[in-house]
């Protein structure tokens, strides 16, 4: 086991090394020079001699490989320098709106999880029914609906008809709800169709059959040893969908007005913020990675096929 994790944690650090350098080519690449981009969110005329000055400061007048050098010695210490809009240190300000994306992100997942769960056993107990057809249908909807419509349609009608919840912001429990419930109808249609395949499928095994022929009652069976083994591939997904939400959530963030780091991203992006970008790309990354790391490990801990395939 501890082999294993080993080789999980040191097939990481390629592919940080990876994203890192291609991120940075690309934004280094871009039409846009980083020091004009500096003196005009400073607020200061954009002259030959001041975009000079401020390239000799950032070091953009060093060779490509060396600003990369530079770059990623001091992300390796957590040192992303400072934002070009507000002068702040970039790993302070994303330290600062982590938090609110992580809430977001990871209740989105839970929400998406507690709908999906019994839609899907429902579906698949009562295959080909009304209850399966409404179900599919659904999470057709759900996965064809755009994030931004969901968003914008809970909003006038939960907010500005109802009542029920604020338009926007971060504060009380009311505020979370819409832009989880957003968030989570994408999954939604996912968890369903695949716990529906994976409880049909176990219902078909062996050990069911042995089950219901020694009198074990039919409740027993579905949540004891059917939606045991059923619920393996959804945690698998759910892990991987991490990566998917944290991306997704910044057009929740901003159409819900709530203070993430997909927010502070998109300000960054229109204001030419070049650390702030690097900065979000690869701590978006860390985290995706981070995550399949633990499934890949929780995976290990319950099969030991999976243990010994990676061990070698």
């Amino acid at each position: 086991m501890a082999w294993f994790i080993v080789k999980r944690v040191l097939g990481i650090i390629p592919i940080l090394f990876g994203v890192s350098l291609i991120t940075f080519l690309i934004v280094r690449l871009l039409p846009v020079d980083p020091a004009e981009a500096y003196l005009r969110l400073s607020k200061i005329p954009v002259t030959d001699e001041a975009v000079q000055l401020v390239r000799e400061e950032l070091g953009l007048n060093q060779p490509l490989y060396v600003q990369y050098v530079h770059w990623l010695s001091g992300a390796v210490k957590l040192d992303f320098g400072s934002s070009y809009i507000s002068k702040k240190p970039v790993w302070d300000e994303m330290l600062h709106y982590l938090p609110a994306t992580l809430q977001l992100t990871f209740s989105s997942i839970v929400l998406a999880f507690v709908i999906s769960l019994p839609i899907g056993i429902l579906s698949a107990l009562y295959k080909d029914r009304w209850v399966d057809h409404v179900s599919r249908t659904l999470s057709f909807i759900g996965a064809a609906a755009p994030s931004f419509c969901l968003g914008f349609l809970f909003i006038y009608i939960f907010s500005l008809k109802l009542g029920y919840f604020p338009v926007s912001g971060r504060g009380s429990l009311l505020h979370l709800i819409l832009p989880s419930l957003t968030l989570a109808l994408a999954s939604v249609a996912v968890y369903t169709r695949m716990l529906r395949g994976s409880t049909l499928n176990e219902l078909h095994q062996p050990y069911v059959l042995y089950a219901r022929a020694r009198g074990l009652r039919e409740k027993w069976v579905i949540g004891k040893h059917v939606l045991r083994n059923a619920i393996t591939p959804l945690v698998t997904t759910m892990g991987m969908h991490i990566g998917h939400k944290l991306s997704g959530s910044i057009i929740v963030e901003n159409v819900f007005a709530w203070p993430g780091i997909g927010r502070h991203f998109v300000n960054a992006l229109f204001g030419r913020d070049y650390p702030v970008i690097l900065c979000y790309v690869l701590l978006v990354t860390t985290i995706i990675v981070i995550c399949n790391l633990l499934i890949d490990i929780f995976h290990a801990m319950i099969d030991p096929r999976v243990r010994r395939n990676g061990g070698q």
